[in-house]
């Protein structure tokens, strides 16, 4: 999955604890396991996602890390998105560290450190999909890749062992359907908006394979699709005296702070 990749083990230095309550569930629960009903909740999902050709909205996310005493960590970031299918994007990022620009315009990626005026460009000719692969390789992904894809259903399911309809919750004001999935090497829930627009409210990864058991979530709110989505302009143009960088070279915009010293998965 790709989302799972950014959760990650690290060395901190200088950083604040921050406690993290837990509830836990015994194995007897009392909500509605109906797995039939989740997964046609999903592919609903998935379907009016798929069938959106324009998809704006703005995002609160929380990546989770892991240090060496066991600490766990969260790197809150915001930002938003804009996406025309089949091969355009802009998306942000904003951290306490970090405001970066990503757009794709169909053929070349850029890749902007708005508080470095930095820039790193690649061709990559094609669509959406591919440029999610790309970015994985460069370990640089879209908030909310999963379901940003053609058929996010497919790649959401991908290795899912279990699967539970939990009933309903409520994100941000708007009632869901709330949905909880075991994979072999990560635990992910989602929240989507309930009635004629099933559009994801919530999503969290949780890692099984790594200590900690670390987490990413991303919350959407502005939801917008279709006529309600702002014409966009993707085309890439520098500011003014920003530099051109290799992407190896663009430093500063990463989703883990420079102080942070990456150790080894668990």
């Amino acid at each position: 999955m790709t989302t799972s990749r950014m959760l990650v083990n690290l060395t901190g230095r200088g950083l604040s604890a921050i406690v993290l309550s837990l509830v836990m569930l015994g194995t007897s629960m009392t909500a509605n396991a109906d797995e039939a009903d989740a997964k046609r909740l999903l592919k609903a999902m998935s379907d009016y996602l798929a069938a959106q050709q324009a998809i704006a909205f703005d995002y609160d996310a929380v990546l989770e890390v892991v240090t060496k005493e066991e600490q766990i960590l969260a790197l809150a970031s915001s930002g938003s998105v804009a996406l025309n299918r089949p091969d355009k994007i802009l998306a942000t990022r904003s951290s306490g560290f970090a405001d970066v620009e990503l757009s794709f315009d169909g053929k070349t990626l850029t890749l902007l450190g708005q508080n470095l005026n930095l820039y790193a460009q690649e061709d990559v000719p094609g669509s959406i999909d591919n440029l999610v692969d790309t970015l994985r390789k460069h370990n640089r992904p879209l908030p909310a890749a999963d379901l940003l894809l053609t058929d996010p259903y497919e790649a959401l399911m991908q290795d899912v062992v279990d699967v539970k309809d939990l009933g309903s919750g409520v994100i941000g004001g708007v009632e869901c359907d709330y949905l909880a999935f075991r994979a072999k090497e990560v635990d992910w829930q989602i929240w989507i908006a309930q009635g004629d627009r099933p559009y994801p409210c919530r999503y969290v990864i949780r890692s099984t394979f790594m200590d900690g058991a670390p987490q990413y979530s991303i919350q959407v709110r502005d939801w917008k699709a279709g006529d309600e989505v702002a014409a966009t302009d993707f085309t890439f143009t520098p500011p003014a005296e920003a530099k051109k960088v290799d992407l190896k070279n663009l430093e500063g915009t990463d989703e883990l702070p420079e102080h942070f010293q990456l150790g080894e998965a668990q």
